[in-house]
Parts: structure tokens; sequence; C-alpha cells
């Protein structure tokens, strides 16, 4: 069973920027490809951002050009850069296989004030 835990998220200001970081056990992780998702408050789940295992990259029109996703698979472990921070970022942030089959982590909590 993987086990997934995020971090990286706090309190940032609008234009600001945070990376986020998720470590992943096993050694599954190279070969899959995975994902960043978030949730706002009274909202679903959603994806933002997929990198294949072999790097290629995907984003939600909502963060596509701001945010950046990259993964280590040496260290099993995948980044998300997020730049130009607006308040409708504001979510808990978690990572996952896509599609998303692991248990969920804990996520990491980013807030963007105005």
């Amino acid at each position: 069973q993987v086990q997934l835990v995020e971090s990286g998220g706090g309190l940032a200001q609008a234009g600001g920027s945070l990376t986020l970081s998720c470590a992943a056990s096993g050694s599954t992780f190279r070969i899959n490809a995975m994902a960043w998702y978030r949730q706002a408050p009274g909202k679903q789940r959603e994806l933002i951002a997929r990198i294949s295992s072999y790097g290629s990259t995907n984003y939600a029109d909502s963060v596509k050009g701001r945010f950046a996703i990259s993964r280590d698979n040496a260290k099993n472990t995948m980044y998300l850069q997020m730049n130009s921070l607006k308040p409708e970022d504001t979510a808990v942030y978690y990572c996952n296989r896509d599609p998303p089959v692991w248990a969920w982590g804990q996520g990491t909590m980013v807030t963007v004030s105005s």
C-alpha cells in the first residue's frame, strides 16, 4: 500500500508563491502517472495538474501558466510550484495517482489572502 505525505502549504499573499511536495512510499511511484488535486471549502475535489511517468504534463485551465508540476522518481517525490497565487487557489491540496486509486494523505492547506 502506497502512503502519501503532502507538505509545503501555508499562508501566502495574492501574487505570491509556494512549493508543495508529495512524498510517496513504495517502489511503484516511478511507473505511475501522478497528479495534484485540490478541494476548496464547499467544493468537490478536482484534479489540477498531472504528470506522466516520463514527465509529460497537463494542467487544468484554472492553473495553467501559473503552476508547474514535476517529479523526482529517484526520491519518490512530486512537486507543485505555485506562482501568481490567487485567493481562489485557497484549498487543501492532495497528491495521488491518476486515477486516484491509492489512499488519500492528509493533504496540505494553502490559504491565499487578497
